[in-house]
């Protein structure tokens, strides 16, 4: 698989493109994918990722289950491994964990066609999921003997209602677009030919806001959304305090004072 990577207007765009395959991911294309994201992360010129899927047909369908045979390899060898040496050695799902990146930078998946199995998980682990009309989401592992390894389980536990995430995930079940906004995976729905520009727009709506007061949004999201709310209010105390003196905070001010568009450094 071919990961295409580019960047215009503060925005990176990351397109896995292997359509005849319904851009299922081996490992040779995983790896590729956590490089073009890096890229993203250290690029101070980049504010927002878009993640994609070529074609019209499939953002993702997970896994290619037939170049990910179990490997020779021990698991338990494997297992005590780092990230890259047991991904290399079968354990593949290590590398579809986007949070050991640590991308603070807002991720917008633009979501056409099929989104099954890993190709939900790398969704799921989207900040923003926008989606084409003709999309179809699920986590159908269960089918073929396996289970969502990634973050599957808790991630869509966490999407949409208990009782539609299990059902979804012990049955295998899929569901389209309507029902997936409608339930709260997803916050848009557009025609197949609109995604991209939907996506775009929206990226361009987050890039044009402060980037430092995006990024440390995401971060308190994520660290307190699983602590109590004392802890969490703290934190967010915290983080407020780290921003108070920011360059960005004061031009902000300082351009809704002098009613001008604010031009915002990420300092």
């Amino acid at each position: 698989m071919t990961i295409h990577y580019s960047v215009s207007d503060h925005v990176a765009m990351v397109s896995l493109d292997r359509p005849e395959a319904l851009n299922a991911l081996d490992v040779d294309s995983l790896k590729a994918l956590r490089e073009a994201l890096c890229a993203a992360r250290d690029d101070d010129d980049v504010r927002v990722i878009v993640l994609t899927g070529a074609g019209r047909k499939s953002f993702c369908v997970g896994a290619d289950l037939k170049n990910t045979l179990p490997p020779s390899t021990n698991f338990g060898s494997s297992f005590v491994r780092s990230i890259d040496r047991a991904a290399a050695e079968g354990i593949y799902i290590r590398w579809m964990d986007l949070g050991s990146l640590r991308i603070l930078k807002p991720i917008i998946g633009a979501i056409n066609g099929y989104c099954l199995g890993g190709g939900l998980e790398l969704a799921l682990q989207c900040d923003l999921r926008i989606a084409s009309n003709n999309a179809v989401f699920g986590l159908p592992e269960a089918v073929v003997g396996s289970i969502p390894a990634v973050c599957g389980i808790q991630a869509l536990q966490k999407a949409v209602p208990s009782a539609i995430a299990m059902k979804m995930l012990l049955t295998g079940s899929k569901i389209d677009a309507a029902y997936a906004e409608r339930v709260g995976l997803i916050s848009d729905v557009v025609e197949p030919d609109a995604v991209i520009d939907k996506a775009l727009e929206l990226a361009g709506t987050i890039a044009a806001n402060s980037p430092l007061a995006v990024q440390m949004i995401k971060k308190v999201a994520e660290t307190s959304s699983n602590v109590p709310l004392a802890q969490a209010l703290e934190f967010t105390e915290l983080a407020w305090g780290a921003m108070r003196d920011s360059e960005d905070r004061v031009e902000g001010r300082r351009a809704f004072a002098e009613k001008r568009t604010p031009r915002f450094k990420g300092r």
